[in-house]
């Protein structure tokens, strides 16, 4: 029997006793599951660093526990992420269901046919990343949100109240953003979001192509818009809504496919990866792992 390893935040958004049981059943399909439970932040890079041996480590949570066991991973075991948070970008930008028993039937098919899928992960500030990194105004909102704290169950708030705060974030500066900062090799910009996959992240079951070319299999991709003014808000919102049109506009700045990001800022700002606040920076270097993980779906 193949040995899995199942680590599980008891405290995600959309984890429940009834819905690990079901996951564990099915999982159960493709060989011995070991649960592990997260009990306090970075337990989860813990956990993830003592798997040598298993066939398999899968994920149960949001897209915070799944940033950590990637990176406490120590060796090329393959790796599933299943869906248990507000949002759970990475899972559900995979291709898997938002339903996590139904995720987790694909990657028991996946884990007992030996199917897996390798994909590239970013690295900024020693921590890598699997969907998503900025530096300006997505890690500000990520941080506006941190600040509203978690439910009394430990529940952090989802996805919607992201998008809340995003427009919050906007409107406290007027929806007027100035350039920054200075991406080494593109330019001046008011913020960056680099992406490792596309869609960038959800809004509901609405995706939001900030970077409609970035691909999990591909280098970094980075869109980052040089000014944000009121006029120019309703075009910025199709380019994501519909996923294209910000790769030639004259305002915003694209880079595609790349291994390697400098970013120096005027100022200290934010930093954000996968949705986790990693406090406020002054430069920052970008970096692709290509091939850096295989995937079950």
């Amino acid at each position: 029997m193949l040995h899995i390893v199942l680590i599980v935040n008891p405290f995600a958004s959309r984890v429940t006793e009834r819905g690990l049981r079901a996951v564990e059943e099915s999982l159960a399909r493709a060989g011995t599951v070991d649960t592990r439970l997260t009990q306090r932040r970075g337990h989860a890079s813990e956990l993830a660093a003592e798997v040598d041996g298993a066939d398999a480590l899968v994920v149960f949570g949001g897209d915070g526990v799944v940033n950590e066991a990637l990176n406490g991973l120590q060796t090329d075991v393959p790796f599933g992420a299943l869906p248990g948070g507000g949002t759970s970008v990475f899972a559900r930008a995979l291709g898997l269901p938002r339903d996590a028993p139904a995720a987790a039937e694909r990657v028991a098919d996946a884990i007992a046919a030996g199917r897996t899928r390798r994909i590239t992960l970013g690295r900024v500030a020693g921590r890598r990343f699997g969907f998503s990194a900025g530096v300006g105004l997505d890690a500000a909102t990520v941080r506006r949100v941190d600040a509203l704290g978690r439910a009394r169950d430990g529940r952090r708030p989802g996805d919607l109240t992201f998008t809340y705060e995003f427009v919050r974030e906007l409107a406290a500066a007027r929806f007027r953003l100035e350039p920054s900062l200075e991406i080494d090799g593109l330019g001046r910009a008011a913020a960056v979001l680099v992406a490792n996959c596309d869609p960038y992240t959800y809004a509901g079951v609405l995706p939001l192509h900030f970077a409609p070319q970035a691909r999990f299999e591909l280098g970094l991709d980075v869109v980052a818009p040089v000014s944000v003014k009121p006029r120019s808000m309703p075009r910025l919102l199709r380019y994501v809504l519909l996923g294209h049109g910000q790769e030639n506009a004259p305002d915003i700045l694209y880079g595609h496919d790349l291994d390697r990001l400098e970013v120096k800022c005027d100022r200290r700002l934010p930093l954000q990866v996968d949705g986790e606040d990693l406090g406020d920076v002054d430069h920052a270097i970008f970096e692709a792992e290509r091939d850096a993980v295989a995937v079950l779906v």
